[in-house]
């Protein structure tokens, strides 16, 4: 991968990890804006509802960006691209889609056929 590809896929992810990094912050700051105590029993229920779904969504955002965090640190060890099970470099139009890749297409594919299978 040339300098220029590595900084394209550099700013993809730190912009990436700036959006979610915002959207929590907004996540909070709307909690406790809107956090009331509604007499309703049913109006309770709604709000809690809504307050764990958000919470749900902000936890995979919170587990993403410790992979973004990761996969900055592989760049900067110009271990970026490489796959993790076999060693082949990962193509650029799989890590477009997704920059945190770490398996290329044909590892990914195994572990998801393995995963079914154990699953039942």
């Amino acid at each position: 991968m040339n300098d220029e590809q590595i900084e394209h896929f550099r700013g993809l992810l730190l912009q990436w990890r700036g959006e979610l990094v915002d959207e929590v912050s907004r996540t909070v700051t709307h909690m406790k804006d809107e956090a009331s105590n509604f007499p309703d029993p049913a109006d309770r229920a709604t709000q809690e509802e809504e307050f764990s779904l958000e919470l749900r969504t902000r936890d995979r955002e919170r587990k993403l960006i410790k992979k973004i965090d990761t996969t900055l640190e592989n760049l900067q060890n110009d271990d970026y691209g490489y796959c993790d099970a076999c060693g082949v470099e990962i193509g650029v139009q799989r890590l477009e889609v997704r920059p945190t890749a770490t398996l290329c297409i044909d590892c990914k594919t195994l572990a998801e056929i393995k995963e079914r299978q154990e699953l039942g």
